[in-house]
């Protein structure tokens, strides 16, 4: 729609004129995929809720190493009663675990 408004055409026509034929369908096509998109998501979303799985344990992945992964699914209202100590960053290995 925005290169048909570069391309001059005027806006709130009832019939599009031919020049711009093309591009206006272009553009229709576009919005039909987009809106599929939107549905696949809704419906996938729906779905999941409704028979997905929850994870009962902390970490699914099975070797997160970052502060998320130490608290419950739902996380509680403050996260953590106290202030976690940190030892490594975010993306370094734990000592015990073999590269």
């Amino acid at each position: 729609m925005l290169i048909l408004g570069w391309e001059g055409m005027p806006r709130r026509y009832f019939d599009y004129l031919p020049q711009y034929e093309t591009l206006n369908r272009v553009a229709g096509i576009g919005a039909f995929v987009m809106v599929l998109g939107i549905l696949i998501t809704v419906i996938n979303l729906v779905r999941s809720i409704k028979t997905g799985w929850r994870c009962e344990e902390l970490d699914p992945w099975g070797g997160g190493r970052t502060l998320e992964w130490t608290v419950p699914s739902p996380p509680p209202l403050e996260n953590f009663d106290e202030i976690p100590e940190i030892t490594r960053g975010a993306y370094e290995a734990a000592p015990t675990e073999a590269r």
